[in-house]
This record gives C-alpha cells, sequence and structure tokens, in this order.
C-alpha cells in the first residue's frame, strides 16, 4: 500500500477530549474517528489491526471446533422478556419498535437469541457437544460512554456459546474455551492474566476475566507470584486464620472523640492503630433493607461478596439522613452496640477483642468493645477487598496488586437460559435434558485499544507484530530522487511478494515529518531508504520497540526482513 493512496489522516495536536493513552493515539494515528457519543468510524489503519485480531480468534476458536454464524443485531424483545432479562438488564438495553410497534432491542450480547437458534434446530443428544459463535456489532447504551474504543456503545464483539448435555461435559467445553483465550491474547503478543471474576449480569455459576496488564487499566487484580491464582479484586479470596474465641480484658466506655470521624482520625487520636478499630458501615440493598456491616478498620468493603451473602443484586451506603435516622449520629459515629439492625462482619474481626466502635453520638466512640458481650452479629463473611501483601488462596504466597484492562470474558452458565426457554434434547433414554451452557465474549476492538495502552511511548503507538496494521514502513528519503525512489519500488515490491505487509511512504515531505508520523502509528519495522545509504548499497533497519538501527544490504534487506516478521508472526504471518 501507497501512503499517497491511502487514507491515513494523523494529527499532530491530541483532541481535547481524548482521555486515555489509546483514545488520545487512535485519534491522532488515524486509526478512529468520532461520529457520535461512543461510535465511531474505523478508518483503514485502526481496521487493519482490527482485522488481525478477528483472524487470530478465528483461527483459534476452529482449532477449539467452534463453529462460525452469524445473528441479527435487532432482537425481538419477548426472546428477552422468556429470559426474564427485558425488565432487569437496565438502561444500556437500548429498546425500539418498528413500524408496527412490536419491541425490539439492540444486541448488547445474544445468549437468548443463540439459546432460541438451538432449541428449534437441535434436539438430540447426538448432536452435542456444539458450540457456536459470531464476530458481529453490539450496542449497549452506556451512562458515560468515554475513552474511545475501551468503552463504547458500539463495538464488535466474538461471542461464543457452548451446549452440551451435562455438567461434566460442559466443564470440557469451558476449559476448551479458556485454554484457547490463551492462545488468542499470547498470539496477540499481550501481557495478560486470567482471572477469578463475578458472573455480573450475564449470570452463571462462575467465570474468568482475561485482563491486559496496564497502568491505565479500569480494574484492579490481584495476582500470586508464586502461582497462576489471579482474581478480580471484586473476586479475590482471603486467606482465613484460624483463631479461637477472644477473651474481653477491658470494660466497655464511651469516650470523648471531639471532631473525629474517620477510621485515621480516631486512630490518631486515641494513638490505636487502624486494626484496632471497627468501622462499622450503614448500606441498603436493592429491596430495601438497611443494615450494618463491620469491618477492621483498615480494611475496605467487597460490595460483590457482600450481596453474595445477602442474596441481593446491589448494595448502597446508606445516605446522611438514613444514617442519623437508624444510629442517631451522623456519619463518621455509627457503632454496633446498642444498633437495631442485622449485623454482619467479616471474619478479621473474630480474632479482635477490646476494640474501637463509633458509639452512635455526636463526638463520642466506645472503647472496650467485644462481640458477643456488647453487640450480636448475625453472620461473619469474608466481606473485605484482598489487598496487596495478602496470602495467596492456593499456594500460601503473597499476592500483588495490578491494573488490567478486561478484554475477554468466560463465562459457565449451566441452564440458566436452557431453562428459561426451554432448550432441551433427548438424551439416550429419550429423556428430555435441559442443556448445559457456557458463553464467551472478547472486546476486538477494545483488544487493539489495550493493546496500545500497555505499548506505547512518548512518540506514539508501539505495536506488537501480530497485530500492527503492516508489518514495515518503507520510507523514502526524498522521492524526487529516482534513484532512491527506484530502490524503495524494487524493495517495496520485493517485501509484497514475500508475503510481507507493508506501507510505502512515498510522499513528498520532510524526512522528519514523515519519521515523527512513522513512530505515531506504531509499525514495528522501519525501513528507510535515501541517497546517502544507497553508495553503500544499504538502507537502514529501524525497530520500533526498541530504538535498535543497523544498516541492511540492499540486497538481502527484503529477506533478512522476512525471517523477522516470520519470528514474530509464525509461517504465516
Amino acid at each position: 500500500m501507497r501512503y499517497t493512496e491511502y487514507l491515513l489522516p494523523t494529527l499532530k495536536e491530541t483532541p481535547s477530549d481524548a482521555e486515555v493513552v489509546s483514545h488520545k493515539l487512535m485519534l491522532r494515528a488515524g486509526m478512529i474517528r468520532k461520529l457520535a457519543a461512543g461510535i465511531y468510524n474505523y478508518l483503514p489503519l485502526g481496521l487493519r489491526s482490527i482485522r488481525k485480531v478477528e483472524q487470530i480468534i478465528r483461527e483459534e476458536m476452529d482449532r477449539a471446533g467452534a463453529i462460525e454464524l452469524l445473528m441479527p443485531m435487532v432482537i425481538p424483545a419477548e426472546l428477552w422478556e422468556e429470559s426474564g432479562r427485558w425488565d432487569h438488564y437496565g438502561r444500556e438495553l437500548l429498546r425500539l419498535t418498528d413500524r408496527k410497534d412490536a419491541p425490539f432491542c439492540l444486541g448488547p450480547t445474544h445468549e437468548e437469541v443463540i439459546t432460541d437458534l438451538v432449541r428449534n434446530t437441535v434436539r438430540s443428544y447426538r448432536q452435542l457437544p456444539l458450540n457456536l459463535y459470531q464476530i458481529q456489532g453490539k450496542f449497549r447504551d452506556e451512562i458515560r460512554p468515554r475513552f474511545g474504543l475501551m468503552r463504547g456503545r458500539e463495538f464488535i464483539m466474538k461471542d461464543a456459546y457452548s451446549f452440551d448435555l451435562d455438567e461434566s461435559c460442559a466443564d470440557l467445553a469451558y476449559e476448551k474455551m479458556y485454554q484457547a483465550y490463551r492462545r488468542i491474547f499470547e498470539r496477540c503478543g499481550l501481557k495478560f492474566r486470567a482471572v477469578e471474576a463475578d458472573t455480573g449480569n450475564i449470570g452463571g455459576t462462575s467465570s474468568h476475566e482475561f485482563m491486559v496488564l496496564a497502568a491505565s487499566g479500569e480494574d484492579a487484580i490481584v495476582s500470586c507470584g508464586q502461582c497462576e491464582y489471579a482474581a478480580n479484586i471484586e473476586k479475590a479470596e482471603v486467606v482465613i486464620e484460624e483463631c479461637s474465641a477472644p477473651t474481653p480484658a477491658a470494660t466497655l466506655n464511651k469516650v470523648a472523640t471531639p471532631d473525629c470521624k474517620s477510621i485515621e482520625e480516631v486512630s490518631a487520636f486515641l494513638n490505636l492503630a487502624p486494626q484496632r478499630l471497627v468501622k462499622t458501615l450503614i448500606v441498603q440493598t436493592d429491596a430495601g433493607e438497611t443494615l450494618a456491616v463491620l469491618l477492621q478498620g483498615n480494611h475496605e468493603l467487597n460490595e460483590i461478596k457482600l450481596c453474595r451473602l445477602l442474596g441481593c443484586n446491589e448494595v448502597t451506603l446508606a445516605s446522611d439522613e438514613e444514617v442519623r435516622k437508624v444510629t442517631g449520629a451522623p456519619p463518621g459515629f455509627a457503632g454496633p452496640v446498642g444498633l437495631s439492625l442485622r449485623v454482619f462482619a467479616d471474619f478479621a474481626l473474630r480474632s479482635q477483642s477490646d476494640v474501637v466502635a463509633g458509639a452512635n453520638e455526636v463526638d463520642a466512640h466506645y472503647v472496650g468493645v467485644n462481640p458477643g458481650r456488647d453487640f450480636e452479629v448475625e453472620q461473619y463473611a469474608d466481606l473485605r477487598a484482598a489487598r496487596a501483601g495478602d496470602i495467596c488462596p492456593r499456594c500460601g504466597g503473597v499476592l500483588e496488586i495490578w491494573r488490567g484492562i478486561e478484554v475477554g470474558h468466560v463465562f459457565k452458565l449451566g441452564t440458566r437460559y436452557s431453562a428459561a426457554l426451554g432448550a432441551t434434547v433427548l438424551d439416550d433414554k429419550g429423556q428430555e435434558r435441559e442443556l448445559f451452557m457456557g458463553c464467551y465474549g472478547i472486546g476486538v476492538g477494545r483488544t487493539v485499544a489495550a493493546a496500545i495502552e500497555q505499548n506505547h511511548d512518548e512518540n506514539g503507538i508501539i505495536f506488537p507484530m501480530p497485530i500492527a496494521p503492516f508489518h514495515v514502513l518503507v520510507t523514502v528519503v526524498n522521492p524526487r530522487q529516482e534513484e532512491v525512489l527506484a530502490a524503495a519500488e524494487k524493495l517495496y515490491a520485493e517485501l509484497q511478494s514475500l508475503g510481507v505487509e507493508v506501507l510505502l511512504d512515498d510522499r513528498d515531505e520532510r524526512p522528519g515529518s514523515k519519521f515523527k508520523d512513522a513512530d505515531l502509528i506504531g509499525i514495528p519495522l522501519r525501513i528507510t531508504v535515501g541517497a546517502r545509504g544507497l553508495k553503500e548499497h544499504a538502507v537502514e533497519l529501524q525497530e520500533r520497540a526498541s530504538g535498535e538501527r543497523r544498516m541492511l544490504p540492499l540486497a538481502d534487506a527484503s529477506a533478512m526482513v522476512r525471517d523477522m516478521v516470520v519470528a514474530a508472526c509464525g509461517d504465516g504471518l
């Protein structure tokens, strides 16, 4: 491809509405252009990278035994009503009506559609196992679309769905997809972790997220340095140390704590470590119940764990007004003593005695507080967020905290959708059996954006070779010089004949401007053809990632570069 014949509108300045690195660089590198909030045109350079990711996905899905199909993006409401998600999915579901006032939605995901297809076409256990996938546009009406392709409203997604006769077979399908995902992100050249995760509004029994590691990642994950355990911070387990019930040694006393509301302020005022304090949170469930949650003073609440314990979908901190109503004091002075609410506590408090807690009174706290004697805990549970330095629940190693960008998610759905939509098959005894399902998604454009978040410098993008829009950029220093242009054209043709994807920068621009654009768009290898090098029958090769430069013999340059590309991408380029 010749630069002079290509649509590649680079920008010198960063657009004012771009926030994260990938958004800034994809706009500046001419990969995307905004049409509306969270909706983008994919320009040729960006689309090439997206197609590279799609090809890797297809190869690994096919290798794992999945079969590609394509489902409609516009879905009739009745399917979502059957599954029970029409009223519960939320405002991200874009609803619309046709000319007959029949309700539809734009598909944010396709569990209902695929289950409907299978229930109408698969009738016997002999047709199983079955795994169907598509690569298709989705739409989720995000409240705050931002960060370019990282959180858009319209996006390209690969979603796959497996169907099996029983749970053990479904587990095998899940493991196949899990390993296929590992190969996909390895082949994309990304550093990632597969982490245990919550199932969210997709539902199901368990799931893993695939997180590209990047300092700008929205999600916090914990990972063990000694084994493969990794989990989303919302799912991360905390090791519960066995302990005997503490013996109270102090009497309950109320002390004045003027203007001390936070854990830090009370800790400093009483000259006690934060872990000697009890943090009392007044929360409300989505069912409207108000209750108290107790944590060690230096710990934070994991709301997902609390929701699982309570069997609810959401918990929120109570309003200041509600806190005053149930405790008699403003926020900052709540405590469990004398509180007429259900009380739940984190396991860490089982080993504590003679602690400090709010007195449900302005500027006052209790010291010498002990559960069982001074208040009752309905249930102890793992309720806190994991932290760096915690013990690994698998091997006893030490956990570390990373930032990650979710690019893929695999779910064990069980019979969540097959039961709701009546997707059954006849087993070998002629009995109706509900299908066991799994679903597996990858954000394709998001994967490209995450790659940029992980691979860039102050000059621009540094694409991993397997998903770079082109392998090589041939830069002609002065295309007005016939011998220079001729040598570049010959090299360009040779590389193409060897299967190397190459962009020829034949623009009549200053070399400095061309080099800046080359760094910005991030093509892994740059060959510079100029009169000075040609005098020695050589061209300059520069690697974008390392910045290393070296001269190559002109006669051997194309073969040497092809070998470098093959080493990075494999024989299939």
